[in-house]
């Protein structure tokens, strides 16, 4: 596999668990992948297109993952990070109703949020797109070189993303019955790749924990919520194994 898009193919959808957010809700592959496709062509509605950047909430939920997987099946990198997304006048800014009233975007960037009804009525309601979107394959055209997350740092293209991701496969030997504990914002493009690129490659299961949005270490006080861990070396974890997604992206450089 060397294009993210590709999770989001039709022959893949199942009843199976793809995603279990942090509330503990768990969505198939089918319902990921449909809503996926929703989500492209929300995208492809405000005008992203190949190559227009995209900047999400980096904290990992819902909404945020079929942001990323939407945008990387029309060619449009994502940005972890709404306020350089303001910043950049990136073509989208997704952030969550919260915080969405505070960002003033320059002609040229469309404001959405989600999480709820925005409050001003330029800003678009993720959620009430999403829903009544239609859920057909949207049309893309997308190498394998193009940038699927523009970091802090770095740019990831789809061909690195997907190569971290076959990695972890091999390093925490992921198959269909793993399921992979995110403890990382979406914001670390390595965890990303661990975490939730490499569980829905080989139709396992992606776990984002409620401690991955924003915090560095877990106390390990809490119980294990799946398999492997994708959390850095010195973190304290409660699953049995876990993945370094800062190691293995520095084997991919």
């Amino acid at each position: 596999m060397d294009l993210v898009g590709d999770l989001l193919a039709r022959d893949r959808r199942s009843r199976d668990a793809a995603l279990v957010t942090p509330d503990g809700r768990e969505r198939t592959h089918h319902d990921l992948i449909t809503n996926g496709y929703k989500a492209a062509n929300v995208l492809r509605y405000l005008g992203v297109r190949t190559g227009a950047t995209v900047a999400v909430d980096p904290t990992p939920g819902f909404h945020t993952t079929l942001a990323f997987l939407g945008a990387a099946a029309v060619g449009a990198p994502v940005r972890f990070d709404p306020e350089a997304g303001i910043e950049a006048g990136n073509r989208v800014v997704l952030p969550p109703v919260s915080t969405a009233a505070a960002l003033d975007p320059a002609p040229g960037t469309n404001l959405a949020a989600f999480g709820g009804a925005p409050d001003r009525p330029d800003t678009t309601h993720w959620e009430q797109e999403l829903w009544s979107e239609n859920p057909g394959t949207p049309p893309s055209d997308v190498d394998p070189a193009d940038t699927a997350i523009v970091g802090p740092g770095r740019e990831f293209s789809h061909r690195e993303l997907c190569s971290i991701a076959a990695a972890a496969v091999d390093e925490a030997d992921l198959d269909g019955e793993t399921r992979v504990v995110l403890r990382r914002p979406f914001s670390d493009a390595a965890a990303v790749a661990c975490g939730l690129v490499a569980p829905l490659s080989v139709d396992g299961t992606a776990v984002l924990a409620p401690s991955s949005a924003g915090r560095e270490a877990d106390d390990g006080d809490e119980e294990s919520r799946g398999d492997v861990a994708v959390a850095p070396a010195d973190t304290n974890v409660p699953e049995p194994r876990r993945v370094d997604p800062a190691t293995l992206a520095s084997a991919a450089e």
